[in-house]
């Protein structure tokens, strides 16, 4: 299996990469999440990511950040409550992507570490992961279940061994709450 990850921060990505590792797979990272924002909290998660890919010698691709197609995605759902439909636009324009760069470089499955947040709903990140790799028939979607099998335990500890920032929203900032982040 040749598998492009699609990631979203050190500490959902740290527990599956280890897992991934341990379990004979070496994946490509793929970082593109054009939702987050501001610029600041988008390079500080991008930063910690590569930092820990590099540590455990993991090749990384840095997708081009345009939060403003992203707002053209979500126009419209910018007031829906966290898992409504704005989170399944978000969650398929970003595995839409991830699948189209798995197809041009050859890449033959897709998985995301947005599957193991339990603040996310699992069947919107499965539904979007399998819709977007509809258009490319040598590309699947790996709809395995992350939070399963020690690994959100495992979460915990990796982000203390490593002193994570662990962020307290998803990344838009739809999702912010005003009070966890300035700037916006």
């Amino acid at each position: 299996m040749r598998l492009l990850l699609h990631c979203c921060c050190a500490p959902c990505s740290a527990p599956i990469l280890e897992w991934l590792l341990q379990n004979g797979h070496k994946p490509v990272l793929f970082f593109y999440n054009p939702n987050i924002h501001p610029m600041e909290e988008y390079e500080k998660r991008k930063r910690e990511l590569t930092g820990y890919a590099e540590k455990l010698g993991i090749e990384v691709i840095d997708a081009d950040y345009n939060h403003n197609e992203w707002l053209e995605c979500v126009n419209g759902h910018e007031k829906d409550k966290e898992r409504g439909a704005r989170c399944s636009i978000c969650f398929y324009q970003r595995l839409r992507r991830t699948a189209q760069e798995a197809a041009e470089k050859g890449f033959d499955t897709i998985a995301t570490t947005l599957a193991s947040s339990r603040w996310k709903n699992i069947e919107q990140i499965n539904e979007a992961g399998m819709k977007a790799v509809e258009p490319y028939s040598s590309v699947s979607f790996w709809d395995r279940n992350w939070r399963k099998g020690g690994l959100q335990q495992r979460r915990s500890e990796l982000l203390k061994e490593n002193g994570f920032y662990n962020q307290t929203y998803c990344g838009c900032e739809f999702s912010v709450r005003a009070e966890n982040v300035t700037g916006l």
